[in-house]
């Protein structure tokens, strides 16, 4: 038999459900904007019936109705979508940020850049090879040559500053990574601990997710939920987060790096000493761009090679202006007297300098003018003639010019026997090639950054579909709430007076 008030329980249980509701609702558009957030939503279910007889058979009454959880909207598959292509993202766009910095050192557009500084030293050796008895003309020559190898020099400087930029952002995701996965490790207690009496930490787990999201991006990461509701984070093979527990990424002690004159650092796991490989995203994409930015000052090493391995030979081929026999030549670049030859092996390349080994920023810095040539007559000291005849001719001026433009077998029979750092091509071909190549590689990356835009544009879209906020929806969601809190308690207060009724005006005669 049905309670007295039962029918009392039963709207206020209504009250109650549509106050949540409405609660809920309010807790969505507060959040609208709120950056991670899932859009929450009340489940409801009708409460147990109860037992009423009426003749000869037992009906089922509802008693009211009661929420059994507020879920938040969310579509795990939109979400592992988005972890693995925001580590695509987070990579090329790391890429294409180094590639940007790199076209603006190697910027053939400014008239102070390396191509210009390479132009007009070769304009000089062809202007001359035509008037080489003119003082001025090889002066112009000495002048050109020590403004590319400024050039040079300075440019390689800044490939290192890049270098050493980018270890900065690397150590900065490092910090980053750590302080997330503490993060998501003290979120992993909190979540199991509020959901042990079966509730859902939604706004816990829209926290962890976002931090996920920013993990994602940086390095790959593969999320494993166990059954109490943490998060297990596992990159390339190494578990990161385990539950409540965690390990750290560190980087190491600055490792001097005397080829490239900058400090170099490796990544390892601080408890076991292990190397720690992000396996794709922006910190490896970072990593990629240490080695490449190397690559760079690789080239520009080789072309330092070349001036004081080849140019050097023909240099001291020909015969200068200092008596009417002539003087044979000395180096052009380097120090004089010095003999600079290149070694290329199968597994190894390098330059040597009376013997030493020298590579990359070692040979880059050896670039400089022969001091002799910038002293007082200097210019007498240039060696523009094939022979010690007295003449004042250009010849040797015109072999020499044959280096910038001409491959290895047209060149003149002192140099074209050599092993050379940059190949059989020109000078000019090799830093072109260079060039072309960077100018490839940045267009290719930044149509990769343009089309996983597009797709992370569309995953997000598929995400905010589920999880987003919508405020036409809210606004129906509240009034419809609205509506059945007021119907509930009109409800309530038209029982509540026919109980009125019942027990205070019921059975008065008599009294």
């Amino acid at each position: 038999m049905l309670s007295t008030f039962s029918g009392l329980n039963t709207m206020v249980s209504g009250i109650q459900n549509n106050r949540v509701g409405l609660n809920t609702v309010g807790h969505n558009i507060s959040n609208s904007s709120t950056t991670g957030y899932s859009r929450q939503q009340v489940n409801s279910a009708a409460t147990s019936s109860e037992t009423i007889w009426s003749y000869s058979h037992a009906n089922q009454i509802g008693s009211g109705v009661a929420v059994y959880g507020i879920a938040r909207a969310r579509d795990q598959y939109a979400d592992r979508q988005y972890w693995k292509e925001s580590t695509n993202d987070g990579y090329y766009n790391a890429k294409a940020n180094n590639y940007s910095k790199l076209e603006t050192i190697f910027n053939d557009s400014d008239d102070n850049a390396l191509q210009d500084s390479m132009e007009k030293f070769y304009q000089a050796w062809v202007d001359c090879s035509t008037t080489a008895s003119t003082a001025s003309s090889r002066q112009n020559v000495i002048n050109a040559g020590y403004n590319f190898a400024e050039t040079l020099n300075a440019t390689a400087v800044q490939v290192q500053s890049q270098i050493e930029s980018v270890y900065q952002e690397i150590i900065l995701s490092v910090e980053n990574i750590n302080s997330m996965t503490d993060r998501v490790t003290v979120l992993n207690g909190q979540i199991m601990e509020m959901e042990a009496n079966g509730s859902m930490a939604n706004d816990l787990r829209d926290q962890r997710d976002l931090l996920v999201d920013q993990l994602s991006k940086i390095m790959h990461i593969s999320v494993n939920e166990t059954p109490n509701g943490m998060y297990n984070l596992v990159c390339n093979g190494t578990t990161l987060v385990n539950g409540t527990s965690k390990v750290t990424i560190s980087v190491s002690d600055p490792l001097n790096n005397e080829v490239y004159g900058i400090s170099d650092y490796t990544l390892q796991i601080k408890e076991s000493d292990i190397p720690f490989n992000p396996g794709n995203g922006e910190l490896y994409g970072q990593l990629e761009a240490v080695t490449e930015d190397k690559g760079y000052i690789d080239k520009l090493a080789n072309m330092a090679a070349f001036l004081l391995t080849t140019l050097n030979d023909q240099h001291k081929a020909g015969y200068t202006l200092e008596t009417d026999a002539g003087v044979a030549g000395d180096n052009f670049y380097g120090t004089a007297g010095s003999t600079y030859s290149w070694v290329q092996g199968t597994d190894d390349a390098y330059m040597t300098k009376d013997g030493n080994k020298l590579r990359g920023m070692q040979i880059v810095k050896e670039l400089t003018i022969n001091q002799d040539l910038t002293a007082t007559d200097g210019h007498k000291k240039l060696a523009t003639r094939a022979a010690g005849n007295g003449v004042a001719d250009g010849s040797n001026a015109v072999w020499i010019s044959t280096l910038f433009n001409c491959v290895k077998k047209n060149t003149s029979d002192v140099v074209n026997t050599q092993t050379r750092s940059i190949g059989d091509e020109s000078f000019y071909s090799y830093y072109n090639t260079s060039m072309t190549t960077l100018g490839s590689a940045t267009e290719n990356m930044n149509n990769k950054v343009e089309f996983q835009s597009d797709l992370m544009t569309q995953i997000e879209n598929l995400r905010e579909s589920t999880s987003g906020v919508n405020w036409d929806e809210e606004l129906t969601n509240m009034i419809t709430f609205q509506q059945g809190y007021a119907a509930c308690s009109r409800c309530l207060t038209t029982m509540d007076e026919m109980l009125d009724r019942l027990i205070n005006s019921t059975g008065v005669v008599g009294r």
